[in-house]
């Protein structure tokens, strides 16, 4: 007991350590930005940013420019109305130094400085000034240049005026501290990218970009759309053919909630919603995706009763029938939005649902009535969905029934293993019988399990459900993997945890690969939004003189072991030569390894390679599934023709 009390005596005042100003934030960066690599990087741009659209959306900023100087530097620019400088009342400190310089600091948490505000997620620009090396600010205000420099956070002088000016904006040039952050180097499509689209959700606000970092002429982009997202949902649907010609649109405001939505249906089986909240993407959704889906279903269905497309012996159109096709957009702005959700990416307020719902409905009821053909078009793609859907519930009840009494022996063609451990069990999707029988025999039977495919799976891209179903490939693994799909999915009941894509290094087991990756994020994307998806990553040649023996996995991988082996520089790519003693075996299919050679280069927990399938950005996923999979033949030719000069190891 005396122990006790002495080690609680040792604990004191004097133990708790208070970090002032901002070094909290260079003391756990990943707290205020998620992490020091490429997206903790990135970050600082859009803290930066989201203050230029801000003003934006306040109706005081017209022009937004980014800048990538050639010293590393990031300069971002906005015509706004400037940081205030005077003096604050609490801090006895330049207004401006008070907001660079201290956390939740700004004119972001009372109503006055912003209705809304995009940066009410984010950390604020003081965390960027914590954690770049170097930071100026120069502001235009009062008809003056107002200018303040800082280093990792700390101003090295107190502001003051270094010109004049007749206009008014904020410029911030920083650059990220080496000391904090693994990269350094920032990505010129990822912020093209995130540009394009703050200018469709911001519209009639111009955001150029200009990139000084290499010798010659710089690369620009710029951005502006009248037509806000309406001509995001153009953008989104580019690639697909349009089931009707005029996009719906609609902006208004109801009790201080601003609700902007697009929507175009496409001739094309998937649904694509975006939906975002004070400009940030809500990518789980929430109470505005919820009072849009509602009201779509709700208008379209009492549509087809008034104009008696729906007699009184059908059954209403669900929800995935009046999405099937859909590309929208669904943006409000709401005064102290509340984020909510695993990622903090789901929109909480309540009252959103209730006004998003009555503002759709009215607008949408106007369209359809207003437009004949575009209300004919929409109501009868989902009459083909409603049909293709009870198809697809029998197909389903099939396949799960199958599932249910052969299998609970599972597929015939399926090598499961003896753990019953989801958690430390594995399954290969292998192609073929060949590559299956060796990965049968080099596995190890406790934990990992192989179903082998024949042939090549159905492209989902340009099938329905119910097709899909009738696939026996696809039947097979929906078994094997016991979690259902679609919107049926549930992956707690999920037999495998690492799901392992594993085919040969040639042609047609990229195409393969490709089939099954289009198959898991069209139907099977919490798989992959769990972490469970993987792909087997097989050497391409083994390096062989007399006893050493080296596999290698890349063109480079083999130059280098062949380099030290000999004096040789230049060689062949023959299949299996000889160069000196050096014998080099290029393995074009799995089958051609044996099943000790296939468990030590591609099976063996110990020594393998595996990549681990991550989306980064749905909607970029989802225009190459559709620019590679989709039936429009000329946006893949233009992909092929420009993406061919980065690939390696063609095999022809």
């Amino acid at each position: 007991m005396a122990k006790k009390q002495k080690d609680t005596q040792q604990y004191t005042a004097d133990n708790i350590v208070v970090l002032e100003g901002l070094a909290p934030v260079r003391k756990r960066p990943g707290m205020y930005i998620g992490n020091t690599s490429t997206e903790g990087l990135h970050h600082l741009i859009w803290e930066v940013v989201d203050n230029a659209i801000d003003e934006a959306m306040a109706g005081f900023c017209k022009n937004i420019k980014i800048k990538f100087l050639p010293n590393g530097m990031v300069e971002v620019s906005d015509d706004g109305r400037g940081i205030p400088v005077e003096t604050h009342k609490h801090t006895k400190k330049s207004a401006l130094e008070t907001v660079m310089c201290t956390l939740h600091a700004g004119g972001k948490f009372e109503n006055e400085g912003y209705k809304v505000s995009s940066g009410l997620h984010g950390v604020g620009v003081s965390v960027v000034n914590a954690l770049s090396s170097y930071m100026k600010a120069e502001i235009k205000r009062d008809g003056k240049i107002w200018m303040q420099e800082y280093k990792r956070g700390e101003p090295q002088a107190k502001v003051k005026p270094v010109g004049v000016s007749r206009s008014t904006g904020t410029i911030i040039t920083f650059q990220p501290d080496e000391k904090v952050f693994t990269t350094l180097e920032f990505q010129w499509k990822k912020v093209v990218d995130r540009m394009r689209q703050q200018a469709y959700l911001t519209k009639k606000v111009k955001i150029s970009l200009i990139d000084q970092r290499d010798k010659g002429a710089p690369r620009e982009y710029e951005f502006y759309f009248e037509g806000g997202i309406a001509s995001y949902v153009r953008h989104l649907n580019q690639k697909q053919e349009a089931a009707h010609d005029n996009i719906f649109y609609v902006e208004k405001e109801k009790d201080g909630v601003n609700v902007e939505i697009a929507l175009q249906y496409n001739k094309d089986y998937q649904e694509e919603v975006f939906t975002f909240a004070n400009n940030i993407h809500t990518v789980e959704g929430g109470m505005h995706l919820l009072g849009f889906k509602s009201a779509l279903t709700r208008v379209l269905n009492s549509y087809a009763r008034k104009k008696n497309i729906l007699k009184e012996k059908d059954s209403n159109l669900t929800g995935d029938d009046v999405r099937e096709g859909l590309t929208a957009v669904v943006s409000v702005k709401v005064m102290d939005a509340q984020f909510e959700g695993q990622t903090k990416s789901k929109l909480g307020n309540a009252e959103a649902r209730g006004i998003t719902d009555h503002i759709f409905a009215d607008s949408f009821e106007i369209f359809l009535e207003e437009h004949p053909k575009e209300a004919e078009a929409i109501i009868g793609k989902c009459l083909i969905a409603s049909r293709a859907r009870l198809a697809a519930r029998a197909a389903r009840d099939s396949v799960l029934r199958k599932g249910a009494l052969d299998g609970l022996t599972l597929p015939g063609k399926l090598s499961d293993c003896t753990s019953r451990s989801p958690e430390l069990s594995e399954i290969y999707i292998v192609e073929g019988d060949s590559a299956g029988g060796s990965a049968k025999q080099g596995r190890d039977r406790e934990f990992q399990a192989i179903l082998p495919l024949r042939g090549k799976i159905l492209n989902v891209e340009r099938a329905r459900i119910d097709k899909i179903l009738a696939n026996n490939e696809i039947k097979s693994l929906i078994i094997a993997l016991g979690a259902n799909i679609g919107d049926q999915i549930d992956v707690e009941k999920l037999r495998y945890h690492s799901i392992v894509i594993m085919t040969d290094a040639d042609v047609d087991g990229a195409h393969i690969r490709t089939l099954l990756l289009t198959f898991f994020y069209r139907y099977l994307k919490p798989v992959i939004d769990g972490g469970y998806l993987y792909i087997a990553q097989p050497p391409l040649y083994k390096v062989q003189s007399g006893k050493f023996s080296k596999y290698a996995y890349s063109e480079e991988e083999k130059d280098e072991i062949i380099t030290g082996l000999t004096d040789i520089k230049k060689k062949t790519d023959d299949s299996e030569e000889e160069i000196k003693g050096v014998s080099i075996q290029r393995y074009k299919g799995l089958g051609e390894m044996n099943p000790d050679q296939l468990w030590e280069t591609t099976m063996d927990p110990k020594t393998r390679m595996m990549k681990k399938v991550m989306i980064d950005s749905a909607e970029e996923a989802n225009e190459t599934f559709e620019i590679l999979m989709g039936a429009d033949v000329a946006p893949r030719k233009h992909f092929i023709q420009t993406q061919a000069k980065y690939v390696k190891n063609l095999d022809i």
